[in-house]
């Protein structure tokens, strides 16, 4: 057991899974406290510092989907997504929510706790922005590394998900060069994608919106045919 315990929120209708994962990740040296539905998620998030959400999709009322746009409006708290049905298109909506990893139900508790400890590894140790600096600039945006966040050509500042700033810290560590999205997702998910994932064309959307980069013509963030992505901006460091 570490001396900081990293505290981890479950969040699920299902009383035997909740207590099933807390149960076992406590074991492994996490601490866990655990909510029904979204009102128990929005008090345990009053009452304590989270380090990552364990978010069911199915759930009475608000839904985990609901819960996750609501949250990303003003934290960027790490979120592993369950849901029982493994389509596409659930893992799609899971990530336009703003959701840094999903897992399809069933799963085995040890596959999760490799999930959060992957998650968390990266929220900790983001790609570093041009050499290191804090704050750099490209087509008129400045990504703030310190804040995580985006500064617009107006001075207007755009928040970013984990995942969202994971992407574009990487796609601005390498300006002007083709990332295939086997790179990509395992430059930010910490593994290759699947014949069928398109975790990585939902993510760059997100970004090109954030970035008013109009997805027809795209001129920040271009999609190489057959290759992948570029960034096709020169980037600079602002002191």
């Amino acid at each position: 057991m570490t001396a900081q315990q990293d505290h981890i929120l479950i969040v699920d209708d299902d009383r035997e899974i909740r207590n099933l994962l807390a149960d076992y990740l406590e074991k492994q040296g996490l601490r866990c406290t655990t909510a029904a539905d979204g009102r128990e998620m929005k008090s345990a998030l009053d009452h304590h510092q989270i380090d990552l959400i364990v978010l069911d999709v199915m759930m009475p009322g608000e839904d985990g989907l609901t819960l996750c746009r609501e949250l990303r409006s003003r934290s960027n708290v790490p979120v592993i997504m369950l849901t029982a049905r493994a389509e596409e298109v659930d893992r799609i909506i899971g990530i336009e929510m703003g959701a840094d990893d999903y897992m399809g139900k069933p799963f085995s508790p040890r596959e999760l706790l490799a999930r959060i400890k992957g998650v968390l590894r990266r929220t900790r140790s983001l790609p570093p922005t041009l050499g290191g600096a804090q704050r750099v600039k490209f087509a008129g945006w400045i990504l703030d590394s310190g804040a995580r966040h985006l500064v617009g050509p107006d001075g207007v500042i755009v928040s970013l998900s984990g995942a969202e700033y994971r992407l574009l810290a990487v796609l601005v560590e390498h300006p002007n060069r083709v990332l295939d999205r086997n790179q990509l997702m395992d430059l930010t998910l910490g593994r290759e994608a699947t014949p069928f994932d398109r975790s990585i064309d939902v993510q760059i959307s997100r970004l090109r919106n954030r970035l008013n980069d109009d997805a027809r013509e795209p001129r920040i963030i271009k999609t190489i045919r057959n290759e992948g992505y570029i960034l096709a901006a020169q980037v600079e460091r602002v002191e």
